[in-house]
């Protein structure tokens, strides 16, 4: 068969594309409803009786209107989408979901809120005292539970009173013999110590040793009675506590879980739920829990006895629910004697923490906390601290921030949800202290923010009057001013609080304690007074970091002056206008922060500034900032920075717009492209951008040029074919040498189209034989089918250049695909010549089934000469000749559905382009069908459809031809 039909002539089929596209016309008609829009169907039923025998009465139901077929969707949604039928609901689903299960709790408890529940979490504050309260000292633990360190000498009892009081005390004292001293230990070390601690902890209690895990926690619980290292104990308080929350849930899960009951009617026992009361507790797990609060009663030392109890305070849910408030009133008094302030107050730290989780809505215990700190406060001013501290080497203003975390959480549990005049009578007792920083500091950061707004001058003057000895003051007015970003003080004194609080803030010597305060203050500014007072600001910033280039040092709090900037700036022609916002982001040397500051900027800019602009003051800011991005690129950046930083930069040159002046938007874009060297992505968007300026002009002449706009034109089609050679990735060049050929034709730049078209042609023999796609490597023989199948429909309409022959760019195609490194077990090299087949049937028609305006195409320059006929023939022969040279090579190598494939697809091409008047072409149909059928691996379906075709095609007008092909082509039935 290859042999008979290798020599094939080919003959195009003359089409007459407008009677074609008349007979397939459908009639329009204008209607008001749209077809997509929901059905809703009205249905009237009308109820007939009936009076039967016997005075009973029947009844039938009927519609009055019929029902038209609704789809299944439209039927189950009533013919409404799922989001509007959920709002035309009384309540969502997740607020019902809500009030289904509230209605399973008990009225009894309904009312009572736990604390924890309005209170921030504990868990928010953790990392932040973790973070903030560290130190280089060497730290000690002394435990019985690990391995390593010395070895502390017990003495041993000798008589029977001795050995009878040991053992009464055998859950303060360790093990004999086997205490441990860790000594010199980093914070590092110490820390994970502690977890060591923990795990055994968790381990000995899922072994059943709960003496052991109890003894653990009485351990974790005397370490907080250590202040050696002083500046470490908020942090070591928050790692001991976790601890003795574990126990505490051990211990209250326990119980839970031994508490079995059995609901009334029924002989099975069942877990308590979680919302259990006191009665429904049996007896031997109350004995349990009494056993627990016994054993730690029996704790000789009042800082572990505490702690202990306090760890597993929950538990009294088992015996009685009116216990808790009693309990926490007991232990804020005992709390009384501890000695220490600082183990004090973190004591009732803990007490508060614990009393908000459990469920009782009193909280009288919480305010009695802190007047109790209140009648200690002076002991932290006492000649004995003062002497203690000296022997630290720790001042008194880095011992008064000890007390922050402790104090502001009792003070928050105070503060919620209270009152105004709570804070009125919280502040009077206070002002009766010496020395009130501290206090003052831990009651703007609990109360509401709109309380302390409401006061901002009643609390500057309090601040001011501040002794600088205690409580650092910068602390004080940068708490003021987190409070005044939440909450606006009234319009009248904004002013007045700005400059007062600035009058203090400006003298403060310590840069660190300068920027602390400038870094909250700047959002107040920026939020309530124009550019004049901010650009009056940031020359102050920039005057206090720059002496021995004390910036360097604070880049975090420099950061975050210019992320609260951009949060409440959105007109960027002011922002660029003050001269001292450029000079700020200089002070950024260190290049990677530098980069993500403007990375900051532009990503702000881009979201909040929607409109386009061609503002210069904005335009060479923008342009300032983007260089710097862009000469953060080199061959080390990854490409995703490179993705982002080429996406922000496109985002700026998209929103530069100079209107009709199409020269000065040209000129623009040059410099873009001079500026922005490295990075690929930013080029193709300027290669877009261009294009898209020639079809405006193109638009706005009408498409009639005129010599300046045809001028314009040719000059925006040679920078695109400048600049597209210096993008690295082919398959971009590939695009938009095509893209910009296409562009250059519509605007009958003859000339520059052939001039891309042909760089497209000699840049395919770069592709790559794979390319990446979603992390996988795969062949780019399909992209190329893609690709070359958009290039033949742009080739149609390019009108040949007299002096380089007829079809010249298909030819040149041709040989470059001749070329290529084909995957010869594949289709795709067969595929394309047939694209290009179908594409050379096309331009032998007397007329072109599209033109571009304004450009005579082949069909206008030839008329269908019948040497331009004759030459695209024998183009045509050639490329069936290697088509069937493809054919005869699958067969050879048994690739039998590879084959079947294409002899089908070659078959259909042959029917539908072919003149099928020619007997060799009609054979060649005839032998390529054979062909596909010889091995059955052409689908059913699709040979159904093509009998179909032909069946169609031979009862219509010159159909002969058809009914001759069928007559001889066999179709098998399956």
């Amino acid at each position: 068969m290859a042999r008979q039909t290798i020599s094939c002539e080919w003959s195009s089929k003359p089409r007459h594309y407008l009677q074609e596209c008349q007979k397939i016309h459908c009639a329009s008609e204008e209607v008001l409803d749209h077809p997509l829009k929901p059905l809703v169907v009205t249905v009237t039923e009308s109820r007939v009786v009936r009076r039967a025998f016997g005075g009973s009465t029947t009844s039938s139901t009927g519609s009055s209107t019929p029902t038209p077929t609704l789809d299944p969707l439209g039927v189950t949604l009533d013919g409404s989408d799922p989001l509007s039928q959920f709002a035309c609901q009384e309540m969502d689903p997740l607020s019902k979901m809500a009030a289904d299960s509230w209605d399973g709790i008990p009225n009894s408890k309904r009312g009572i809120d736990t604390t924890e529940d309005i209170v921030e979490p504990w868990s928010a504050r953790k990392s932040g005292i973790l973070s903030k309260f560290t130190t280089s000292e060497k730290l000690s633990i002394v435990t019985s539970f690990l391995s390593g360190g010395e070895k502390v000498v017990v003495k041993a009892q000798s008589s029977v009173v001795d050995k009878v009081k040991n053992r009464l005390e055998q859950l303060d004292d360790f093990e004999e013999g086997s205490v441990r001293q860790m000594l010199d230990l980093s914070q590092q070390e110490y820390m994970g110590r502690i977890e060591q601690l923990n795990q055994e902890l968790v381990q000995a209690w899922h072994h059943d040793q709960r003496v052991k895990a109890l003894k653990i926690a009485i351990q974790c619980s005397k370490l907080l009675v250590d202040t050696s290292v002083i500046q470490f104990y908020p942090s070591k308080f928050v790692l001991i506590t976790d601890i003795l929350d574990i126990f505490g849930k051990l211990v209250y899960e326990r119980l839970r879980t031994k508490a079995e009951y059995y609901v009334p009617g029924s002989k099975t026992p069942t877990a308590l739920p979680e919302n259990f009361t006191p009665d429904m507790v049996p007896e031997s797990a109350k004995e349990t829990c009494r056993n627990w609060f016994y054993k730690i009663a029996s704790i000789r030392e009042l800082v572990p006895r505490l702690y202990v109890e306090m760890a597993i305070l929950k538990s009294y849910s088992f015996l009685t629910s009116t216990e808790f408030s009693q309990a926490l009133l007991r232990l804020t008094r005992m709390t009384r004697g501890i000695g220490d302030p600082l183990v004090a107050v973190y004591a009732r730290c803990y007490l508060c923490r614990v009393g908000m989780t459990v469920a009782t809505a009193d909280r009288e215990y919480i305010k009695e906390n802190f007047y109790d700190f209140l009648a200690t406060y002076h002991q932290l001013f006492t000649p004995t601290i003062r002497s203690e501290l000296t022997k630290l080497k720790v001042d008194l203003s880095t011992y008064l921030t000890l007390y922050t975390p402790a104090l502001d959480w009792i003070l928050h549990g105070v503060a919620t949800n209270a009152p105004e005049k709570l804070l009125v009578e919280i502040l009077a007792r206070c002002k009766e202290k010496c020395n009130s920083a501290l206090l003052l500091n831990s009651i703007m950061a609990a109360f509401k923010p709109v309380y302390i707004a409401s006061r901002a001058l009643q609390f500057i003057e309090l601040l001011s009057a501040c002794d600088e000895e205690g409580f650092p003051q910068y602390l004080l007015f940068r708490t003021l001013g987190l409070c005044l970003t939440l909450a606006d003080p009234p319009a009248d004194v904004r002013l007045q609080v700005l400059n007062d609080v600035w009058r203090i803030v400006t003298k403060l010597e310590d840069p660190g304690h300068y920027i602390s305060c400038a870094e909250v203050w700047i959002q107040f500014a920026v939020k309530h007074f124009s550019s004049r007072e901010v650009n009056t600001f940031l020359g102050d910033i920039i005057r206090h970091m720059t002496p021995d280039r004390a910036f360097e040092q604070y880049y975090t709090q420099l950061q975050a002056v210019i992320s609260k900037i951009l949060m409440h700036t959105s007109d960027f022609e002011s922002l660029f206008t003050m001269d001292k916002f450029l000079p700020l982001l200089d002070m950024f040397q260190k290049e990677s922060i530098k980069v993500s500051v403007c990375k900051s900027v532009m990503d702000s800019f881009t979201a909040n500034y929607q409109e386009s602009t061609n503002d210069p003051v904005i335009i060479n800011a923008l342009m300032f900032i983007c260089r710097i991005l862009h000469d953060s690129v080199n061959a080390l950046t990854v490409e995703d920075e490179k993705r982002q930083i080429g996406n922000l930069i496109s985002a700026f040159v998209r929103n530069v717009e100079y209107g009709r002046d199409f020269e000065q938007q040209l000129s623009f874009y040059v410099e873009a492209r001079s500026a922005f060297t490295n990075l690929d992505a930013v080029h193709a968007h300027l290669v877009h951008s261009v294009n898209r300026l020639a079809v405006e002009t193109r638009c706005i002449v009408k498409g009639h040029h005129t010599r300046k706009t045809a001028a314009f034109v040719r000059a925006c089609a040679a920078y695109c074919y400048i600049t597209i050679p210096s993008i690295t990735s082919v398959f971009t060049r590939l695009e938009l040498y095509l893209l910009s050929g296409q562009v250059a034709l519509l605007n009958q730049c003859l000339g520059q189209a052939d001039a891309c078209f042909k760089a497209a042609l000699s840049i395919i023999p770069e592709l790559p034989p794979t390319m990446d796609v979603d992390g996988k490597q795969k062949s780019t023989e399909p992209y190329l089918v893609s690709y070359v199948s958009q290039f033949l429909s742009t080739l149609l309409v390019v009108p040949d250049n007299p002096e380089q022959g007829v079809l010249y760019l298909t030819r040149a195609l041709i040989n470059v695909l001749q070329q290529y490194p084909w995957d010869l077990s594949c289709n795709a090299q067969a595929v394309i010549y047939m694209n290009v087949l179908d594409m050379l049937t096309a331009a032998s028609q007397e007329y072109y089934l599209y033109h571009v305006e304004k450009v005579d195409s082949n069909d206008t320059l030839y008329g269908s000469d019948p040497k331009f006929i004759t030459e695209i023939n024998k183009m045509c022969s050639i490329l069936l000749e290697e088509i069937l040279i493809h054919l005869k090579n699958l067969g050879i190598n048994e690739q039998y559905q590879a084959q079947a494939t294409l002899a089908v697809s070659l078959f259909s091409r042959v029917v539908i382009r072919g003149n099928l008047k020619d007997g060799a072409l009609l054979n060649l149909a005839v032998n390529l069908w054979n062909l596909a059928q010889k091995h059955n691996c052409v689908d059913p379906k699709q040979v159904t459809k093509i009998a179909e075709y032909l069946k169609k095609k031979s009862l219509q007008q010159d159909g002969n031809v058809y009914s001759e092909l069928l007559a001889k082509i066999q179709f098998r039935k399956e």
